[in-house]
């Protein structure tokens, strides 16, 4: 898979081709979806609390006899039926909304994402950019480049990149982030990615490799296993023909004794 690679100016230089580690992985829907739930559950801030009894202000003291006096039965200002008191079964500031996921996955994930992106053919590629801090001329840029104003645009950095950082912080809608923190929330929620200078390359450095390198253990695992399996069964081959011979040995022995028994002639 190709795609289009342009200059500072906006005119189109050539193409380039995309590793397909990254690129032409499985789209797995799922999968994206549960990636981006766990970033979403992450950052959530349980920020909703409501006092229970024991938390607000008032006497603990029983506000009249518990019986003999013909009305309800009550215990302290507190209670959650009486007006200032706590609140029964609220929401808690104590949850936990965190998930957790394989680095496998995750790494999954992103590849399905941006193979999903390479398929739309909504990622493009910026040879350089210069480091001057303008944001007209990177609005100049944008314009020529085939990519929808006011749609979100996302910016693969290989490494910090002021002129591009700070010129495109107040376009809106435009994102800056580094090849290394690539994530799947970033890369589907954004209408066109633009991979800048070796961003590509850092990216497939850092995600292609790990997944290939999961990849190498477990067939080294699966090899493993396999060479146990035949050890294995050569011994239970070996045994069983060190048996069968055994087996074979007594019962040509017995035959020789009852032959011999039989040639020996009878007293008459």
């Amino acid at each position: 898979m190709t795609i289009d690679v342009f200059s500072a100016t906006g005119s189109k230089k050539g193409t380039m081709s995309l590793p397909e580690a990254l690129f032409s992985a499985p789209i797995n829907h799922g999968l994206m979806h549960q990636a981006v739930m766990l970033q979403q559950n992450n950052r959530r801030a349980p920020i909703a609390h409501a006092k229970s009894r024991g938390e607000v202000q008032g006497s603990t003291k029983k506000l009249y006899a518990q019986k003999h006096t013909g009305r309800a039965r009550r215990g302290s200002v507190r209670s959650p039926l009486l007006r200032g008191g706590g609140k029964a079964f609220g929401p808690k500031s104590i949850n936990n909304y965190e998930k957790d996921m394989p680095k496998s996955m995750r790494h999954a994930a992103l590849c399905s994402c941006l193979s999903y992106k390479a398929k739309q053919g909504a990622i493009l590629g910026l040879e350089d950019y210069s480091t001057s801090i303008k944001t007209k001329e990177m609005n100049g840029l944008l314009k020529k480049l085939p990519v929808d104003i006011g749609r979100k645009i996302l910016f693969v950095l290989p490494e910090t990149h002021k002129g591009i950082s700070v010129s495109s912080r107040n376009i809106a809608g435009v994102k800056t982030i580094l090849a290394a923190y690539l994530n799947p929330e970033d890369v589907l929620n954004s209408r066109h990615l633009i991979f800048v200078g070796d961003a590509v390359a850092k990216a497939e450095e850092v995600f292609a490799a790990k997944r290939s390198k999961v990849r190498l253990k477990k067939e080294s695992a699966e090899s493993d296993d396999s060479m146990d399996a035949e050890e294995t069964k050569k011994k239970v081959v070996k045994k069983t023909s060190v048996k069968k011979s055994s087996e074979k040995n007594v019962t040509s022995k017995k035959k020789a004794e009852h032959s011999s028994e039989s040639s020996v002639p009878s007293e008459s």
